[in-house]
């Protein structure tokens, strides 16, 4: 499709203020922007982007008055609700500005999934809103099941049942299922409920994933919903002008990757758990002495407060980074997707969030999995039992264990062997859905001739 499709159209872009939300929407603006769309991005003041990363794009930024505590809550479902409260008053009053205009005509809204409250202002404006779903679709099906697994009983999550089958859901069980830490359990279920109402109520639905890795999952809510659903993913691996700039709230270190150089193909152990998961204490110094035993290279990436209400690395015990010989690397932030492109890395071990499970299946990359809320669980069961591209860190987080899931995973035996095997079929695949008559490819260009009817 050429990239004059779009030309005179303006579609309006929110993410969701987080950091592996707002990531796939710059995404999805950039695809659109190779299409010809002139792209504005609404955003709240919390956790904006920066605009200098896109000046291809207009930002406008909207004050949805979170108080510094708010905006700080560890309480993530309360900070969402909160979110979709705060911002309906300005994002009518920015419309309003917005459809005054006649520059250009807007074909539509496109709003992260879970900033609910932004399907009645649309509507206030008669204005067509797609959604962003930036998760898996397996994993939604889940979420769109709660009300269901709530009345048989699963919910709330009972620690005796953790490895009983969900029947309901094969091949999950228990403890797939997600959950987050809030002090309202109620919130949880109300949220969930309004998101998925939101969503059939919704003019279609973008989804960062593709055909081949979640065909039954993309198949049941096409059939179910009765609007257009257009799996386009993997974004981040389309072919557009990449900006000089990261989507990243985060600096990338980008020192790492000379430190990757200097290792042997396939040797290193990637470690990262995203921009909000959090572990213990205990954790994280059995997370130490696990990598440390298990004698393989590794570059771990310690963000500010991963282990909530520390710096940094005050846990890690003297002399620890010199006992390793130039084996361990360990920054705030790396540049993902460069780390797991890199040839010396040989397995991730990750939190399993949806975009750092794409972004691995892209490029081949083995998983250790050690999922911590949401979504994750749910991610983490596919990766170990239903596409087989890696292994779950089972039970507590302890040294002995974490040792032989490293050995297991970077070993040579025939589990290895198949696993690897199993994500390099997955990355060919991602590589045909993406190119000319693939399905991706064919989504993307049904989704701009959607747009341009609207």
């Amino acid at each position: 499709m050429e990239k004059e499709s779009g030309k005179g159209h303006k579609v309006l872009l929110m993410p969701s203020p987080f950091q592996g939300h707002i990531t796939p929407l710059l995404q999805l603006g950039d695809i659109l922007y190779s299409k010809g769309f002139s792209i504005t991005i609404i955003h709240t003041s919390f956790n904006s982007p920066d605009p200098s990363t896109h000046p291809h794009f207009t930002f406008l930024p909207i004050h949805e008055s979170l108080s510094q505590s708010e905006a700080s809550s560890m309480d993530s479902l309360r900070l969402v609700d909160l979110i979709n409260s705060r911002i309906k008053q300005p994002l009518k009053e920015c419309l309003a500005k917005l459809m005054l205009s006649k520059e250009d005509t807007i074909s539509c809204f496109i709003a992260d999934a879970t900033l609910h409250s932004t399907q009645s202002v649309c509507d206030g404006f008669e204005l067509p809103r797609l959604v962003l779903r930036t998760g898996g679709a397996a994993s939604f099906a889940v979420f769109a099941s709660i009300p269901l697994l709530r009345e048989k009983g699963y919910f709330p999550v009972q620690e005796s049942r953790l490895e009983e089958p969900v029947v309901e859901l094969p091949p999950l069980k228990v403890k797939d299922l997600p959950w987050f830490e809030t002090r309202d359990p109620e919130l949880f279920y109300n949220l969930t409920s309004t998101i998925f109402d939101t969503f059939k109520a919704s003019s279609g639905v973008i989804w960062n994933t593709f055909e081949e890795l979640e065909s039954s999952s993309i198949s049941n809510f096409s059939k179910e919903f009765g609007i257009p659903i257009y799996p386009i993913g993997p974004f981040h691996k389309h072919h557009f002008p990449k900006p000089s700039s990261s989507f990243s709230l985060l600096t990338p270190d980008t020192s790492c990757i000379s430190w990757l150089d200097t290792k042997e193909h396939k040797s290193v152990v990637y470690v990262s758990f995203g921009s909000i998961a959090s572990i213990t204490e205990a954790e994280f110094l059995e997370l130490a002495w696990g990598l440390a035993h298990s004698n393989h290279p590794f570059l771990w990436v310690v963000r500010p407060d991963l282990v909530r209400g520390l710096e940094w690395l005050e846990l890690l015990p003297d002399g620890f980074m010199e006992g390793l010989g130039g084996r361990g690397c360990i920054v705030k932030w790396a540049p993902q997707e460069e780390v797991l492109g890199h040839e010396a890395i040989g397995a991730f071990w990750t939190h399993c969030g949806w975009n750092s499970t794409l972004e691995s299946i892209c490029e081949g990359v083995p998983m250790i999995c050690m999922p911590c809320f949401g979504d994750q669980k749910v991610n983490a069961k596919y990766v170990s039992d239903v596409w087989k591209v890696g292994l779950r860190l089972e039970g507590k987080v302890e040294r002995v264990e974490i040792e032989r899931v490293i050995k297991r995973i970077m070993g040579g035996d025939d589990e290895r062997k198949e696993i690897r095997e199993n994500v390099l079929n997955l990355k060919e695949k991602v590589n045909l859905c993406l190119k000319e008559g693939g399905s991706s490819y064919n989504c993307l260009n049904a989704l701009v001739n959607y747009m341009l009817r609207l």
